[in-house]
């Protein structure tokens, strides 16, 4: 990984390619592109000629709009693709998709994929840069540095600041994401799953581990309410997501004034979340998806043209 200002990250496929001096340029840059977004033209045309193309190959809605908006919003063509009704179908391989895309002249991939270690892969491969969105159950980056600015622009600096992390840890790239990202920009973590959902190796990583959510939501900064990826559950860890709301289901008797409380979504409404937490004051998960599209320009924008 290049390090220094001026210099262009070569790819992001998960948060350990950053440093922590990278993530708060990031964060600046993000800063930059809000300001632009609330312009009445929300445009800077910094990435006009470019072309990035969005490789899909599972379902997504906000990370799949948020890399377009932002794309677009820095004047880049775009080209989507998605594997249902493509030549993928017709047995045409994952790497042959891309290179015949890439001859049509694209300057950035953007990948999700259910197989953990495809965008590597495809960064090898290819010899354009290739950003992770997402990659089976190992890391989602862009996820949890919109997570963290969402905080920054909320609580200023995170150092020493609380953030709990409750739900499917087990099955959760973007838990894996914030496991790595929090020393860089000094978040310190709560985990809170039942037991059947805690990776074994997480009880030795030295961030509490809670099977009650209680008493880790007790004086956190902010809650960030994973989803129960019910898709990538193959044996299921619970009799019952009636079981899984009855014990760990977030409600306002949890939380307290002042906590942010986040969530990447897609919710579950009744199961990860109470409904009655669709109006608390101190949610910010809209806010998330808004600040999404200017982290997402800031990382376009350093691979592109640098930081």
């Amino acid at each position: 990984m290049s390090e220094g200002a001026g210099r262009r990250l070569p790819h992001l496929l998960g948060v350990r390619d950053l440093t922590a001096e990278q993530v708060n340029q990031l964060y600046g840059l993000a800063d930059r592109f809000y300001e632009v977004l609330q312009q009445p033209t929300r445009k800077a045309p910094a990435l006009a000629g470019r072309t990035v193309a969005l490789l899909f190959f599972e379902s997504s809605t906000r990370t799949r709009l948020s890399f377009e908006l932002a794309a677009k919003r820095l004047g880049a063509d775009v080209v989507g693709f998605s594997a249902a009704g493509s030549s993928l179908d017709k047995g045409e391989s994952l790497l042959d998709t891309a290179l015949n895309i890439l001859a049509m002249g694209v300057d950035l991939f953007v990948v999700r994929h259910k197989g953990v270690g495809t965008c590597h892969f495809l960064a090898r491969k290819l010899p354009v840069p290739v950003i992770n969105a997402g990659d089976g159950t190992h890391e989602h980056p862009t996820q949890a540095l919109l997570d963290t600015y969402t905080l920054y622009r909320h609580l200023g600096s995170l150092e020493g600041r609380t953030l709990t992390l409750i739900g499917d840890l087990f099955h959760s790239r973007v838990a894996l994401s914030h496991l790595i990202l929090a020393p860089k920009v000094g978040l310190r973590l709560r985990l809170c799953a039942p037991p059947t959902l805690v990776p074994p190796l997480w009880y030795r990583l030295g961030w509490p581990v809670y099977h009650r959510v209680a008493p880790a939501v007790e004086g956190a900064d902010a809650i960030l309410v994973l989803r129960m990826q019910r898709e990538r559950q193959v044996f299921p860890p619970l009799a019952s997501w009636e079981e899984y709301a009855r014990f760990y289901q977030v409600r306002p008797e949890h939380l307290r004034p002042g906590q942010l409380l986040l969530h990447p979504g897609p919710i579950n409404w009744g199961v990860e979340l109470d409904p009655a937490l669709q109006a608390w004051p101190q949610a910010r998960i809209l806010d998330q998806v808004t600040y999404g599209v200017a982290i997402r320009m800031a990382v376009l924008y350093a691979i592109l043209q640098g930081l």
